[in-house]
């Protein structure tokens, strides 16, 4: 089996050098491409591991990137940005970013964030022996990671279907927002806790009749969530 393929998009040439250096010490194979055009082409050829993606890249940024790549497939993505405003952070886990690293950093902890996520995605990936789990009007299947709600489709990010498979398959379980990002983003160190505040939010949007007044993600308050079979 060969070692994990690393795509790194930045536009800074000796950030994008350094990184690429420690990623391939770390026994990594590594990609560079410079802005998000050509990464969105590349990507259309060869789907790697892993990407790598600065925020602030010329002809398309990495918001724009990370939502056409949404579409397309769950490979995971950590993102580098200056900016360090929690805003802009959470859209890009919002859009579906497992992972985000604030300029100026270390390239050390670049291969670290990317040996974490990688070991979370394939201990998050579906048991071929999962079968799906059904309730009265919800359905959640690992293999595809379908979600039918109401007998229509829901559409879900990989965080989103994450954290519903594992509350899901833990019925009445509480689980703390450090519960969570540990299980689902692998990492509780970087994350800001209102990551799972909000990705709460959003799944209650898709799958709640209400989600004002909901009946299957529950506030269990001052500790955490669980999911009402």
């Amino acid at each position: 089996m060969s070692e994990p393929l690393i795509l790194i998009v930045e536009d800074e040439p000796s950030i994008a050098e350094v990184v690429s250096l420690y990623l391939k010490r770390a026994g990594f194979r590594v990609l560079l491409t410079a802005d998000g055009q050509s990464a969105l082409n590349l990507l259309q050829i060869q789907v790697p591991d892993l990407v790598v993606l600065d925020l602030m890249l010329p002809k398309m940024d990495g918001f724009e990137l990370t939502r056409w790549l949404r579409t397309q497939s769950e490979v995971p993505i950590i993102m580098l940005t200056a900016r360090r405003d929690e805003v802009d952070r959470i859209a890009g886990l919002e859009m579906g970013a497992d992972d985000y690293i604030l300029k100026p950093f270390s390239p050390q902890e670049v291969v670290s964030r990317v040996r974490a996520v990688l070991r979370r995605t394939r201990a998050n990936a579906p048991n071929p022996a999962e079968k799906p789990l059904v309730f009265s009007d919800i359905r959640v299947d690992p293999q595809t990671r379908l979600v039918i709600v109401r007998d229509h489709e829901v559409m879900l990010t990989a965080k989103e279907f994450e954290m519903l498979w594992l509350l899901a398959r833990h019925p009445r379980q509480v689980f703390t927002r450090h519960q969570l990002l540990e299980r689902v983003w692998g990492l509780t160190d970087y994350i800001d806790p209102s990551t799972v505040t909000v990705h709460i939010r959003r799944l209650r949007e898709k799958i709640e009749a209400d989600p004002s007044v909901p009946e299957r993600i529950l506030t269990v308050w001052g500790v955490g969530y669980k999911f009402e079979p």
